[in-house]
């Protein structure tokens, strides 16, 4: 976005000309820099007071990052990559969610000292109604990559950095998160962009390495020689309808995500689906050829044409969608017959809520819902009511017009809930939706129809309605923080998923699990890896279940079978205190520090280890360069 490099002097300047002479004498910055200059005076920002920053507590915190698991591992590998390449500059790298949390931070730790003086740490919210003008938040509101350099921030306080950032979209276009790279903005950081850039663009990329479900996968490149980098273009087509693609394939044939759902192969393709594979290329109906290749998965699951219409395309927010596929919850008996009474309920046209802690497959459940239902054949449409970007929430619920506001798409937008139309409604975590949405979402609820953000016409929409939360709606209403007639609204069959510790027959359970992850017949698992599997808490329940047994067969030392050593360590060593030293725990009555502690910890179990560091990290359940990092630090 920038052609040119400007002095910190001309940035203070247009500062300057923006605050004392007006809105449009600010020229001299980057055109979405003055738009969220703009933006943020119409929130009511004061530029020279301190971000409020409201940090979430340590348990929220946990739960924020359980919720976004497989999102944390699939961007792992690229978080640790950028942060090599750019220690040197004393920089830190920063993973959020769709609305702007910061989930992860690693890097330099003289400037993550630094950050966190301005809340730039964990924890924190930065989307741009709250923090102005920041790489992370703009990034969210422009929908596309933003660099942020030291006046250019805007509140006074947040000089001090120079940030880039890149949104991360799913395989249908959804914002799942932005990464980040910060700096101080006394350093030239020439390149962090297009670093930020090429990090991005392997995560997506590695976002399609599972495939598809029943569909075609057709990676398209003007060069061959490009295909299977991250640069390719990736098109998914269920029964010949686009499904899914990345941002170079559609860029490739002049197409955006509206689209998903509504083009066919024939719509963009001149030469026939049957010669792909022979032929290796393919052309455009402009005349474009590609070298190509296609992948073609079996079709273990036939789904009904309607899946596919050009209202939703399937196109599901969840970024858990693209990685290796979790077993479904194993339903008990007595979660069986809640299933046939919910689907009963469902089809009666009464709308029904999922309860249940994190991780106890409130989803998977909807999802299995759904496909009970007389709705198997319409979409099914889940919104993360916890997820949804701060500023943009009504327009991603209710759609929008053209023009609505800036950065608005030059069509507008349906908006998710008359994606929903003819199929099914699932809002997950909806105790957390704000007050204000709520009461438009009560009328929604209550008209069946939607008038868009910037006028029109009223659209009349039928859906079934699913909710689910892991919070306590009852207690929320009673102190005023979810609104009751809401609640009867959407709670008028309620479903309670148990954690995993209040279900009996663990061992049953996890035996079930195994059958359907091990890779081959062959592998076992020991008898005391299932004893202390099922001995095991698991405060994040089925999800946290599944998550082990997958580590622990990609990690396990023998070919043939699981056992105990193959698992987390946290799930069968001893506790802190007895895996110290007699004198480890406190000196002369005095508790020692936690970072004490646990340095001690990790020299403990890389003597148990042998030296072995890899083997002591994967005990531990750190990265090695954690232990390194700790390890060297307290030297």
């Amino acid at each position: 976005m920038r052609t040119t490099i400007r002095t910190p002097q001309a940035v203070l300047a247009a500062r300057r000309r923006f605050f004392e002479q007006g809105q449009g004498a600010a020229s001299g910055v980057p055109p979405a820099i003055l738009a969220s200059w703009r933006r943020c005076l119409a929130h009511g920002l004061a530029a020279g007071r301190s971000f409020a920053a409201e940090p979430l507590s340590g348990a929220a915190l946990r739960e924020a990052r359980e919720r976004q698991r497989q999102f944390l591992l699939l961007v792992r590998p690229e978080l640790e990559a950028l942060h090599e390449q750019a220690h040197s500059t004393g920089s830190i790298v920063m993973l959020t969610d769709a609305g702007g949390l910061i989930l992860d931070a690693i890097g330099h730790p003289d400037f993550l000292s630094k950050a966190a003086r301005v809340a730039l740490a964990p924890g924190v919210s930065w989307s741009e109604a709250s923090a102005g003008t920041n790489a992370i938040g703009t990034a969210l509101v422009e929908r596309q990559a933003v660099e942020v350099r030291g006046g250019e921030h805007y509140f006074d306080g947040h000089r001090i950095l120079s940030c880039s950032a890149m949104p991360i979209r799913d395989p249908w276009g959804h914002v799942a998160g932005v990464l980040d790279l910060s700096g101080e903005a006394s350093q030239h950081h020439l390149h962090a962009l297009g670093m930020v850039r090429l990090a991005v663009e392997q995560i997506e990329h590695r976002w399609f390495a599972s495939g598809f479900d029943g569909c075609d996968v057709l990676r398209l490149h003007p060069e061959p020689g490009l295909l299977g980098t991250p640069r390719e273009g990736i098109l998914v087509f269920a029964q010949g309808r686009l499904h899914a693609a990345n941002r170079h394939a559609l860029a490739m044939l002049g197409l955006d995500w509206n689209d998903l759902g509504r083009r066919r192969y024939g719509e963009l393709f001149e030469m026939p689906w049957s010669r792909l594979r022979e032929d290796g290329q393919v052309r455009d109906r402009h005349g474009a050829w590609f070298g190509v290749r296609l992948d073609t998965p079996p079709r273990t699951v036939a789904r009904p044409a309607a899946w596919y219409d050009g209202r939703s395309g399937e196109r599901r927010p969840s970024c858990e969608a693209m990685l290796p596929a979790a077993p479904a919850p194993v339903f008990g008996i007595t979660v069986g017959r809640e299933l046939e009474r919910a689907t009963r309920v469902l089809d009666a046209g009464i709308a029904v809520l999922v309860q249940g802690e994190t991780g106890t497959g409130k989803e998977v459940f909807a999802r299995e819902l759904h496909r009970r239902s007389r709705r198997a054949g319409g979409p099914f449409v889940a919104v993360n009511c916890a997820a949804l970007p701060e500023g943009l929430i009504e327009a991603e619920l209710f759609g929008y017009i053209d023009g609505a506001f800036t950065g608005a798409r030059r069509h507008g937008s349906p908006g998710r809930l008359r994606e929903a139309d003819g199929g099914v409604l699932f809002l997950d975590e909806i105790g957390d939706m704000p007050l204000v949405l709520q009461a438009r979402l009560l009328r929604v609820l209550q008209e069946r129809e939607i008038t868009p953000l910037g006028g029109g016409k009223p659209v009349a929409v039928d859906f079934a309605v699913l909710a689910a939360t892991h919070r306590d709606l009852r207690e929320a209403s009673a102190a005023g923080r979810f609104r009751e007639d809401l609640y009867y609204r959407i709670a008028q069959h309620v479903v309670h998923l148990p954690a995993v510790r209040e279900m009996a027959a663990r061992e049953a359970l996890i035996e079930r699990l195994w059958q359907d992850l091990r890779p081959v017949p062959a592998l076992c698992l020991d008898p005391a890896a299932r004893s202390a599997l099922a001995a095991a808490d698991w405060p994040g329940n089925l999800r946290q279940l599944v998550a082990t047994l997958r580590s622990a067969i990609a990690l396990r030392e023998h070919a043939d079978r699981v056992v105990l050593d193959d698992l987390p360590a946290d799930l069968c060593r001893p506790s802190v205190t007895s895996a110290l030293p007699a004198d480890g725990a406190a000196k002369d009555g005095v508790a020692r520090p936690l970072a004490e502690i646990t340095v001690d910890l990790m020299r403990a179990e890389l003597a148990r280890s042998g030296g072995n560091v890899a083997l002591a990290a994967r005990r531990l359940g750190v990265s090695r360069s954690t232990l390194y990092r700790r390890l060297v630090v307290r030297a």
